[in-house]
This record gives structure tokens, C-alpha cells and sequence, in this order.
């Protein structure tokens, strides 16, 4: 079967490449660990060949190449990104290869040694702009294509070559409730997520305390020393200022995270930084819980503004929302989920476009 052939009817062979920092698992915290699980998950399950290359400990749906131990501090972790690359790039060369149409890279960073592979490379850029400031897109190999998951991302990488179409990060529904709790059941807000400056907690519980309302923060703090100062600076004393209406879970399992947002009368999002997507978001909504969310980055592409939350310029907006929020139906918000957030649009929408990079390659040979 030639290529042309293979990339229009014939299932395909998928090589994912995970950030090295942690295991890649249905535990995953971060964002682009999540959406990665999910996505090999669900092109595993519609019959396509997969395989993960990932830390130690990782659990996916088809093979796993574990690549080392995951780096335990944020010093550690260019070192550690070295290592996996070059793991990677040895499996390959001695033969792997062949068993695989291309890689699907979701490490922000190994596209790089595309000139070491004899295979296409997709890039998923799941970051802004200014997080990428270590890395050069000057010189881009021949072979790596790269996309974006919103459109004001997209704007922020208008000059790197052979940017394809936005694919929008998706969530796995199946594994949130589709019985709401009813909205007078609910008696706190919710922030989640990576306690760390850029993620904004102390906004949050300074809006919670400004308002007399209770709040949970769910999250962990990573052992990076920058976040650990800014959880004692920043955090610590406000948790003591908010006594008993504040409530910390710290590394909550995936069931827990279900429980609190499902009860929770809205999740806030406190980002400092321009986010690319929110899978938090599109998780709530899944509950049934809209969102209360400082208009940042591709925030209002996610959030749909009155719809399945509210959107603020600023803190003082945000706590004026929280009196407001009863005025987004759930049942509402779990619709706009299944018509939007669902793996099963993501894993469409990437078949179509691992299918149309595989074409355009197989054309360039030809050339």
C-alpha cells in the first residue's frame, strides 16, 4: 500500500511524545498530559496503532516507551529533557522507526531533532509564546508541521513555517457525571489547578474573601522551588486570613477533583498569564458548574460568556460575578460540553489532520 493509499482509508501507526517532567497517566495534572491521555486513549479505542514515549510509570492505552524517571525539580528538567530526546531518538534510528507514519510530539520540544528521524513530525504548541523564550523556531527541520489549540494562540505564532489547522483541546466525558447536582445543593466556589503565581490562587481567595464566600482550592504545589516561595509567601497567609471558609485538598485524585467541582457553585480561573486553552474550564462545564474567569488568552474562546460562565476584566469584576452566577443554567453547561468539548470532536478533528499532513508529504516526495 503506498502512502497516498494509507493516508485515506488505512488506520494509522502513532508515536506520542510527552513532556518529560511527569508520568502520563488518567491521574495527570497537567493540561497537556490530559489532553494527550486522552487523546491516545481514543484513537487507541478506534482501532488506530499507538504508542507513548513517556516517563517511567506512565499508563497509556497502547505501548509504552518509558524514556527515564521523572524529573523531581524544575532545575532538572532540561537535563531530563535531553535525555528523553536522545532515548527517543536511539529507539528510532535502530529501527522503531518503521513502525510508526509519523510522531505526534506534545513535548514542546522534541520536534527539534526532527533532522535525526526519518519520520513526519506534528507539533502540538500548547504554550504561550513568552514560555517557549528558550527555544529557537529559526530554523525549523523539513519534516515538522505545527499547530495550535485556539485561535489567539495561534496569533502569537504567525511566523513559524507550515503552521496548520487549530485543533481545540478536548476532555473525556465519559468519565464526568451527566446527573447535576442541583444548583441549591452547591454552597462553595472552587479554584483548581497548579498553585503557582502564574495560575493566580491568591487572586482567587482574595475575590472569595472579598465577597465573605467559601472556597476550596484544590491543587498541588510542585516541588520547583519558585513555587514553593510563592506558596508560603502569597498563600499560606491568606489560607490563615480566610480560616474556616477556606478549605485546602492538596493532590486530589481524580475522583475527589470530580466531587468538588460537581458541588462546587463555580470554578474560578485566576490566570495571570495569556492561557492557550482550559481543560479545568471545559471540565466544569462537563459538571454541569460554570466558570468565573479573568478574560485572558483564549479564555473567552473556551468560556462561552453567559452561557457556561462569566467572563471579568479584573478582581473587582470577578467578585461582583459571584452574585451573578445563578444566572447560568447547568443542565445549560453540560450541553455545551457534549457539543464541544468532547474527545470524540478532538480525535476528528486530529484524524483529519494527521491525514492531510501525511498526504502533503507524501506529495513533497514525489516533487
Amino acid at each position: 500500500m503506498n502512502s497516498s493509499s494509507r493516508c485515506s482509508s488505512s488506520k494509522l501507526r502513532i508515536l506520542y511524545i510527552a513532556y518529560p517532567l511527569l508520568p502520563l497517566s488518567e491521574h495527570s495534572a497537567g493540561g497537556a498530559e490530559q489532553v494527550l491521555w486522552t487523546l491516545e486513549r481514543t484513537m487507541h479505542a478506534r482501532g488506530h496503532s499507538t504508542a507513548a514515549a513517556a516517563c517511567d510509570g506512565s499508563h497509556v492505552s497502547g505501548e509504552l516507551f518509558a524514556t527515564g524517571a521523572p524529573a523531581e525539580q524544575l532545575e532538572q528538567f532540561h537535563a531530563r529533557e535531553q535525555e528523553q530526546s536522545e532515548k527517543i531518538v536511539r529507539w528510532l534510528r535502530a529501527g522503531a522507526a518503521s513502525r510508526f507514519d509519523f510522531l505526534h510530539d506534545m513535548s514542546g520540544s522534541f520536534w527539534r531533532h526532527g533532522g535525526e528521524v526519518p519520520l513526519p513530525i506534528l507539533a502540538t504548541l500548547h504554550l504561550p509564546r513568552s514560555l517557549y523564550s528558550g527555544i529557537d523556531f529559526s530554523s525549523v527541520p523539513e519534516q515538522v508541521s505545527f499547530h495550535c489549540v485556539s485561535e489567539s494562540q495561534r496569533t502569537e505564532f504567525a511566523d513559524l513555517p507550515r503552521m496548520l489547522s487549530v485543533i481545540r483541546n478536548g476532555i473525556a466525558l465519559d468519565r464526568f457525571p451527566a446527573r447535576l447536582v442541583p444548583r441549591e445543593k452547591r454552597e462553595y466556589f472552587l479554584w483548581l489547578g497548579r498553585i503557582c503565581e502564574e495560575k493566580g490562587t491568591h487572586t482567587a481567595l482574595d475575590v472569595a474573601h472579598a465577597a465573605g464566600a467559601r472556597l476550596i482550592v484544590a491543587g498541588t504545589v510542585y516541588p520547583f522551588l519558585y513555587h514553593q516561595k510563592y506558596f508560603a509567601r502569597e498563600i499560606i497567609p491568606r489560607f490563615k486570613r480566610g480560616g474556616s471558609r477556606v478549605r485546602h485538598i492538596d493532590r486530589p485524585t481524580f475522583v475527589e477533583k470530580v466531587e468538588v467541582l460537581a458541588n462546587a457553585r463555580a470554578l474560578l480561573i485566576t490566570s495571570e498569564i495569556n492561557e492557550t486553552s482550559s481543560i479545568v474550564a471545559m471540565e466544569a462545564a462537563a459538571c454541569g458548574t460554570p466558570v468565573i474567569a479573568l478574560r485572558r488568552g483564549a479564555l473567552p474562546e473556551v468560556v462561552a460568556d453567559r452561557l457556561t460562565g462569566l467572563l471579568a476584566d479584573n478582581a473587582e469584576e470577578m467578585i461582583a460575578a459571584l452574585s451573578r452566577i445563578n444566572e447560568i443554567d447547568p443542565e445549560q453547561c453540560r450541553r455545551y460540553a457534549e457539543e464541544h468539548y468532547s474527545a470524540g470532536r478532538m480525535a476528528d478533528d486530529y484524524e483529519t489532520l494527521y491525514r492531510q499532513m501525511l498526504t502533503e508529504c507524501s506529495a513533497m516526495k514525489q516533487l
